[in-house]
């Protein structure tokens, strides 16, 4: 647990001081930057997590990866529950996301929680290019704590 809690501490002020350096009509780009700010540590986390285990047979196999393996060493959880229509559209959704229990289970910060979801969702998408996935990834929440990450992959 010791290691957890700085982690969060540290998104905490990342998200808190690129939205205090900018003003309320610069909102998209510091979700942008939040987003790719993950986007880069996904790359490299990916990499480091994968370097030693078997290639992977397909997409699915990937995905699999990303909500156990992946979800669990970055969040020391695994993700509560993914779906897929088969057709390149996944959904991973965690009903306890780490990042949003801080704020509250109350509806009053619902519009706050993009911001605490930028950097994740990066995350997920810097993973998954770096496992050859190119995609785009957004990110839903209908009531706190719990998150649904959609996962659209971009067929070339």
């Amino acid at each position: 647990m010791a290691d957890e809690v700085p982690f969060e501490f540290l998104h905490m002020e990342l998200v808190a001081h690129i939205h205090n350096t900018s003003t309320k009509e610069e909102n998209d780009t510091c979700i942008a930057k939040l987003e790719s700010l993950g986007y880069r540590v996904g790359l490299s986390l990916i990499e480091r997590f994968t370097k030693d285990c078997s290639r992977f047979k397909d997409e699915l196999d990937m995905m699999k990866f990303i909500c156990k393996d992946f979800w669990n060493l970055v969040y020391k959880k695994q993700i509560d529950n993914l779906r897929t229509n088969h057709q390149g559209v996944y959904v991973l959704q965690d009903n306890k996301f780490r990042f949003l229990t801080q704020l509250s289970n109350g509806k009053q910060y619902m519009e706050a929680a993009p911001k605490y979801l930028a950097f994740p969702c990066g995350l997920i998408r810097g993973a998954l290019c770096s496992l050859g996935i190119n995609c785009i990834v957004t990110a839903e929440v209908s009531a706190m704590p719990a998150c649904k990450f959609q996962i659209q992959i971009q067929r070339l």
